[in-house]
């Protein structure tokens, strides 16, 4: 009974404008803009006929040549038929409490976690979704959802289309009902329990993704590739180390891509079946010999009569997909296909791998993924935010967010995210700053703190060194937080952090003293 109906779509360069980077410069007093920069990747050498290729992340660059048989990944688009937006929707799995996340899921939801300085984790599969002209998406989530529901309902209205494309972004939160008492036990119980509402949708297929990825993909050439295998599911893949497969569901394929052997998460000698000689998907003998598995990326296309009948018929009570769906339905001799994806992907659902991947944003002039596309933008919400102010500082391989007011201070290998004010004499080194939900006063912000107010931001000749410093954080003056004694885990929320692998995490809201010392 919505009414998704919506206006033309127009380009909303203030919800497309990435945060400015730096790499490497004195700063005195001026507004900066930022520079597009491309980012390269390379390609795998001469794929196999069965098997579509993501070549780089750069629609600017060539991509690799691939069969008749699959289409290839180029920067022409793929032209679907019937067309991604009228046929495919798409499903994002937000995750449960985010407990790999925590502290900063304490207050949101898995997928409204900050990025990237303007950024946050959702915009980057409705992003991918709406640049695949997939314009029917549902954010499935349990937990801490009211300013993801924010987010979603301001970010992307202009994008979704005209009436007849029938375009939304919407939130499917975990309920409680007399044939589901439970909340979500998964992600395909997640799916299950809102089965109802996707057995009406008016489309072929469903895509499935997840919250927490970083990555640029034309999910188009993923669809076009599962429709022309004639595949019931298709499960996008990507070659690995050893040292990351325990981590991801792994597969083996046999000559034409289809899966012959499919196992999540496999520990010690488990692994040991699942090498193989990745050379077949079209790596060169150099990378092939240190990426010996092909694992899952958590991503899926399903037709949609099979997905419906898999949850209702054959797996009532499976909770997973990858563990329990996947394999479930190979056993069932269901065609399920594998489509490779060579590009920058990275699975960010951990705090260290959140704080590795913001600060990667900050490498020049070829990070491993960039904001800079304007084939491929990222879209988020517009916040109508002024130019950031900064003002005799010296600034180093970072990226500076909207509306920052820095002054007099010395900023290194650091993301500083919107918002944010940092005082005279502060230094912040490998570092990620979430910046602010508001300013404390109209106009130009106040940077004089009082006696008995620690205003928001890091304090005038306070030390901020690898951590992550969450929204409103108040940080006083002469603050050192530097993980002085390298504790690697720790959970001291009552004094306002946690530590985890080495990482100090300033909770939101939290206010730290001036003087302290973590």
């Amino acid at each position: 009974g919505t009414d998704r109906r919506t206006s033309t779509p127009s380009l909303n360069m203030a919800a497309l404008a990435p945060s400015v980077s730096f790499a490497g410069a004195k700063v005195g007093s001026q507004n900066f803009a930022g520079k597009r920069v491309a980012l390269k990747g390379t390609a795998p050498k001469s794929a196999p006929a069965r098997f579509a290729v993501k070549a780089s992340a750069d629609r600017d660059v060539a991509a690799s040549s691939v069969s008749t048989t699959t289409p290839a990944v180029t920067s022409a688009p793929v032209c679907l038929s019937p067309s991604a937006t009228q046929s495919v929707m798409g499903i994002i799995l937000g995750g449960g409490a985010g407990s790999r996340l925590y502290p900063l899921t304490k207050k949101r939801a898995k997928p409204a976690v900050p990025l990237g300085a303007n950024y946050r984790l959702i915009d980057i599969p409705v992003s991918n979704c709406i640049n695949s002209q997939i314009r029917k998406i549902y954010c499935l989530t349990q937990f801490n959802s009211a300013s993801l529901n924010r987010h979603l309902s301001r970010a992307y209205a202009s994008h979704m289309g005209g009436y007849r494309d029938g375009g939304f972004v919407e939130v499917l939160a975990a309920q409680q009902s007399p044939e589901n008492p439970d909340w979500f036990q998964g992600t395909a119980d997640a799916v299950r329990q809102y089965q109802w509402l996707f057995e009406e949708a008016k489309v072929e297929e469903f895509l499935i993704l997840a919250g927490d990825h970083l990555y640029r993909m034309d999910y188009q050439n993923f669809i076009a590739a599962h429709r022309t295998s004639a595949a019931d599911i298709t499960v996008a893949a990507l070659p690995c180390t050893e040292e990351d497969a325990s981590a991801f569901g792994l597969m083996k394929i046999d000559e034409t891509g289809r899966i012959t052997d499919f196992v999540e998460k496999p520990k010690g000698d488990a692994m040991i079946p699942f090498r193989v000689d990745t050379t077949i998907l079209g790596l060169d003998a150099e990378r092939a010999k240190t990426m010996p598995y092909i694992a899952s990326m958590g991503i899926y296309v399903f037709k949609k009569t099979v997905l419906m009948d898999l949850l209702k018929n054959h797996f009532p009570l499976a909770n997973d997909f990858g563990s329990e769906i996947i394999p479930g339905a190979k056993d069932m001799g269901l065609k399920v296909q594998a489509y490779l994806y060579d590009g920058y992907w990275a699975d960010i659902g951990t705090i260290k791998a959140f704080y590795e991947a913001n600060l990667s944003l900050t490498e020049y002039p070829s990070p491993p993924f960039s904001f800079f596309d304007r084939d491929a933008p990222i879209y988020t919400q517009s916040r109508y935010l002024p130019p950031s102010k900064i003002l005799d500082c010296k600034v180093t391989s970072s990226v500076i967010g909207d509306g920052c007011l820095i002054k007099d201070a010395t900023i290194n290998h650091s993301v500083i995210g919107l918002r944010s004010v940092i005082q005279k004499g502060a230094t912040v080194t490998d570092a990620l700053l979430m910046g602010a939900d508001y300013y404390e006063a109209n106009g130009e912000i106040t940077t004089m703190p009082s006696d008995d107010v620690t205003p928001l931001g890091i304090g005038e000749g306070s030390y901020i060194s690898k951590c992550i410093i969450d929204k409103n954080a108040r940080i006083g003056r002469d603050v050192q937080i530097i993980n002085k004694e390298g504790v690697e885990e720790a959970q001291r929320e009552e004094e306002g952090f946690w530590i985890r692998g080495g990482i100090v995490t300033i909770i939101k809201d939290t206010v730290i003293p001036d003087g302290t010392i973590i």
